[in-house]
């Protein structure tokens, strides 16, 4: 099984354990709430000690009390005084035992076992880390963009054992440059401070192999010379590390130059991680000749939808983001209390998004870190009057589909570029024609909602929500549609999706004769 497989593998152990945190940054707030509780549940906890130490001591002045007319040699001799010696045990053990049952220990722990289930395992702590590597790649960052507080410019205190697991992560994933950096940063943090290693569990002879092997596999071949032969330097005794040096320093004749490691390239490797920087990208100059030749600009507008009763005193705000394929953002579209209720209701059933599987099940992917909850109209008069909403200023029909799909992203969440159709068989209602995200959340960095093959990016904006089509009018994907959300880097993202099938809406869309349209 490869590493990145292996990785794989625990986590969907944990989201089939019914247990995780990483992928809902919402639970954060439980967490936090978990660890005042836990704090305080230890407060007691040594306060019950304490006055349990004192009964203790009560009790031991007051067998010690009975012990001062004890005459050693009459209950020797004394039929009586043996008698009274013996009473007197089995009268001093029924109080130690009366006492010592009194212990608060046994049923703390009994609590802390049960908390262990309800906070945040290896599995969970894997895949923050690999969250915030994931932001590393996408944004370019270095380990000091991660570890500056953004508003104070201040370094947040990271330990060096935190360093060395994020290396770690970065390392099985594969991303060696960012990987190697974190490894400086624990050997920043162990020379500036001879004593720091000693309180952590980061084994310095550990680390200098990860720090070559990194480089190694980067492609910086003197730094993996150099920090093996450290290695060698400090366990001369070490076979494999003289074998692995010996055979680095075999290669320096063919090497004929080195990538600068400490450097992050700032080429976006796809136009996917160029949009979610917000780096300008020439948005589809093909689109602008060969086929639509832009017509005209981009336009705001009030609309009525056709002289929807609902909309003509309080027309909504559209605005086009694309016009080919159109794409529209609604604005003010939903409350602030709306969204407040359909956060709440959604929350207890929060669970990790799926992607399609091949026996239609679902499964869980790291392409889609976030966790989900599916809303019915039945389930609240809002959830009804929001999808209601969504009708009036779409004139789409609502009736098949009548739920929301509302998620909440991880950290370094992100749903990688993929397409909304679905699948055929997976709704008699046929294929999602349509998609609506509404935004439930202001994002302060990342969290984009991307179209590679456009190049288009349109930020979360709350209470908006934004339109387009998945299917060309004759009922064939349109590729151009192929999107993305961005990881979110500051903030926590929110939105409800609501999918609009094929069904239902032959009037309001008309199939198109042509087979490009």
């Amino acid at each position: 099984m490869g590493t990145k497989n292996f990785i794989i593998f625990f986590f969907w152990l944990a989201w089939a354990r019914g247990h995780e945190f990483f992928s809902s940054t919402d639970h954060m707030a439980i967490l936090i709430a978990k660890e005042d509780e836990l704090l305080k549940s230890f407060s007691n906890y040594i306060l019950a000690e304490e006055m349990y130490l004192s009964k203790l001591r009560g009790a031991l002045l007051t067998l010690e009390l009975l012990t001062l007319y004890r005459r050693p040699d009459q209950e020797m001799s004394d039929p009586l005084a043996a008698y009274k010696l013996m009473q007197r045990l089995r009268d001093e053990w029924a109080i130690i035992a009366k006492y010592t049952k009194q212990s608060p220990f046994q049923g703390y722990q009994d609590l802390l076992e049960d908390e262990l289930q309800k906070i945040p395992d290896q599995n969970d702590l894997d895949g923050a880390a690999l969250g915030i590597i994931r932001l590393q790649e996408i944004y370019n960052l270095y380990p000091k963009n991660i570890t500056t507080d953004p508003l104070t410019g201040t370094e947040v205190y990271v330990s060096l054992d935190q360093a060395y697991d994020l290396g770690k992560i970065a390392y099985l994933w594969g991303n060696y440059q960012h990987a190697f950096l974190w490894f400086v940063e624990c050997l920043r943090k162990t020379q500036k401070n001879k004593d720091y290693v000693k309180t952590n569990t980061v084994d310095a002879i550990l680390l200098l192999k990860y720090l070559g092997s990194s480089a190694y596999h980067f492609g910086h071949l003197p730094y993996a010379i150099y920090f093996t032969q450290h290695f060698v330097d400090i366990d001369p005794t070490n076979m494999e590390a003289r074998l692995e040096l010996a055979s680095l320093k075999s290669q320096r004749s063919r090497h004929i130059s080195s990538p600068d490691i400490f450097t992050l390239d700032d080429t976006p490797v796809n136009t996917y991680v160029a949009l979610c920087r917000g780096e300008a990208v020439k948005m589809a100059s093909y689109k602008w000749t060969s086929k639509s030749k832009r017509k005209r600009q981009l336009t705001c507008r009030y609309s009525t939808v056709g002289g929807n009763p609902r909309l003509m005193y309080a027309p909504v705000k559209v605005e086009e983001e694309w016009d080919e394929p159109i794409i529209i953002r609604y604005h003010d579209v939903i409350s602030d209390a709306e969204i407040e209720l359909l956060k709440n209701l959604s929350r207890p059933w929060l669970k990790r998004s799926k992607v399609t599987s091949e026996d239609d099940s679902g499964k869980v992917s790291l392409n889609r870190v976030a966790q989900s909850a599916w809303l019915s109209k039945e389930d609240n008069p809002v959830v009804h009057r929001v999808i209601q909403r969504l009708h009036d200023i779409t004139g789409l029909d609502m009736q098949p589909q009548g739920s929301l799909e509302v998620l909440n992203y991880g950290i370094g969440g992100q749903f990688g570029p993929h397409y909304d159709t679905g699948e055929l068989d997976e709704s008699p209602s046929g294929y999602r024609m349509a998609t609506i995200i509404t935004y439930l959340s202001d994002v302060s960095f990342g969290g984009a909602t991307v179209f590679p093959n456009l190049g288009v990016s349109l930020k979360p904006q709350k209470g908006s929500a934004v339109m387009w089509y998945n299917l060309l009018q004759n009922g064939q994907l349109d590729e151009q549609t192929l999107h993305a959300g961005c990881p979110v880097f500051r903030g926590s993202k929110w939105i409800a999706t609501k999918w609009i099938r094929e069904r239902g809406q032959e009037f309001r869309r008309p199939c198109a004769l042509s087979e490009t349209e």
